[in-house]
């Protein structure tokens, strides 16, 4: 039985030595495009120009909160929502207001993206 032991334990020494390990790395990212944010709503279900929507992440399309006059639309706005606004003045864009995690209402940042691609600009100043 020892030497069944023996021969057994050498066996697996010799198994750990020879195994490898293979540490697979992500290519480097080239450019600021390869990681950008997008918008993530089909461009025929943003608000018209002028107009507001709330935007409950995860939720179809087709299930969205209709479009509406942006007047008191951050009280209505449940946790963790976005408001998405087009202004009149540019319609190629789309500011979203992210709407904090855990509490109503409450806005946490405003981010610009281009309307037609969903593209991100920038972040705005609040």
């Amino acid at each position: 039985m020892r030497l069944y032991v023996a021969v057994l334990m050498l066996a697996l020494l010799a198994t750990a030595c020879a195994s490898r390990t293979v540490v697979v790395a992500s290519p480097p990212a080239t450019s600021r495009a390869n990681t950008a944010v997008t918008l993530g709503v089909p461009p025929g279900h943003l608000p018209p120009p002028g107009r507001c929507r709330i935007w409950i992440p995860g939720r179809p399309p087709g299930r969205q909160l209709r479009a509406r006059s942006c007047n008191g639309i951050a009280a209505a706005a449940p946790a963790g929502s976005w408001i998405l606004y087009r202004p009149s003045s540019d319609r190629r864009l789309v500011h979203v207001r992210y709407v904090h995690e855990s509490r109503n209402g409450v806005i946490i940042r405003v981010r610009v993206f281009e309307a037609e691609s969903g593209r991100y600009l920038r972040d705005e100043g609040q």
